[in-house]
This record gives C-alpha cells, structure tokens and sequence, in this order.
C-alpha cells in the first residue's frame, strides 16, 4: 500500500474531523470497555484556531483517500529562573480503524519529526505510549529533568530533542502545552461540537 503524507488542506477539515472521531471513537471502544472518547476531532479544530501549528498539520492518503492526521502545536517549558524554553507538542494522531497496524501512523510520526527538524524547531514533547514511542527516539521527559506543569514525571511523558543539546539546560522545568487538552474545562464546548457529527 502506497502511503502520500502531504500538508493538511483547508478542504480537508471536516473530514479529518470525520477521521479523528472515528479512530479515537473506535480505540475507547477497544481500551475502555465500549466507552467511546470523541473529543479529540474537537481538539483539530481548535489547535487550527489557536496554538496549532499550520505546516505541522499533516495528512496521510492512502488508496485514494485521507485515511490519517497528525498536528503539531506550541508548547514551553518554564525553567527555575524564568526563561521560557519553546518546543512542539504533537497529538492527536489518528488513523482510521481499517488502517491501522499498516504504517499509516509511523508514516505520520516520522514526517513530521522531518519537516519540524527542516524547520528548525529544537524539541518535541508530549503524552503518549511509552510502549510505542520509544521506535521514533522519544525518551522519557524525566531524563532531561522536566516535569509536567504540575511537577510530576512518568513515563507517558515523552520528549524528543531535534537540536542536538536543545533541552540541555532546563532541568527543573514544567512543561506546558494548550488547554485544548484539558478536557474538564472544555466538555461542554465538545458536546456542542459534537452535534455536527451525528
């Protein structure tokens, strides 16, 4: 199977929404004992208005269609004396449940490592996968002696430096990212958006 990444098009919205539902739809039925999640096709759409990142913003084709999505958006760590160190954070990445396991989402990963290291950015952190990850050359945020925004560490925590010695002088940092992420303050927004996809 022949797999095209490309950058996301403003006509490809709704579908990559389309897309994101249905995977993390399809992963809560599979993880959560027939709970479905579709709050991250919400998350796309308000990255693209707010802290996403448009070049970082890429689409997989496959068999003639869009099959998978992955988004970039800006995130800091805050260090012990004040400084404010930028990096990407990146998820959701969604591939549609009949592609999934077919390296659609690895295809995602690494052209977006790509184009962000062809961008100068200098690291990429976020929460994800330790079983997963660890393939494209994340490693655990604890080892550059970063915390999350609350001052914990756990192997979820993933980061990845694109410039050799980028994170070398921010331990003791919290990360942050948007907060998109942060589901509890947005669940109504999400059940308004959601209505369109009914």
């Amino acid at each position: 199977m022949d797999i095209v990444v490309r950058n996301e098009e403003k006509k490809d919205y709704h579908r990559v929404e389309e897309i994101t539902r249905e995977a993390f739809s399809y992963a809560g039925r599979i993880e959560r004992g027939g709970i479905g999640s579709p709050y991250e096709h919400w998350m796309v759409n308000e990255l693209r208005k707010r802290d996403g990142i448009k070049e970082l913003s890429l689409v997989a084709e496959a068999d003639g269609q869009l099959v998978g999505h992955i988004i970039c958006s800006k995130a800091s760590i805050e260090t012990p004396d004040g400084r404010i160190i930028h990096v990407l954070n990146f998820g959701p990445i969604s591939v549609l449940p009949k592609y999934q396991r077919l390296g659609v989402g690895k295809a995602l990963i690494y052209s977006m490592i790509d184009k962000a290291k062809s961008r100068d950015y200098g690291a990429i952190m976020f929460f994800g996968r330790p079983e997963y990850y660890p393939q494209f050359g994340f490693i655990e945020a604890a080892e550059y002696g970063v915390t999350d925004c609350n001052g914990e560490n756990y192997s979820a925590f993933m980061a990845m430096e694109l410039i050799k010695g980028y994170l070398a002088d921010v331990k003791g940092g919290k990360y942050y990212e948007s907060d998109i992420y942060d589901d509890s303050k947005n669940r109504e927004a999400v059940k308004e958006f959601d209505k369109a996809f009914r």
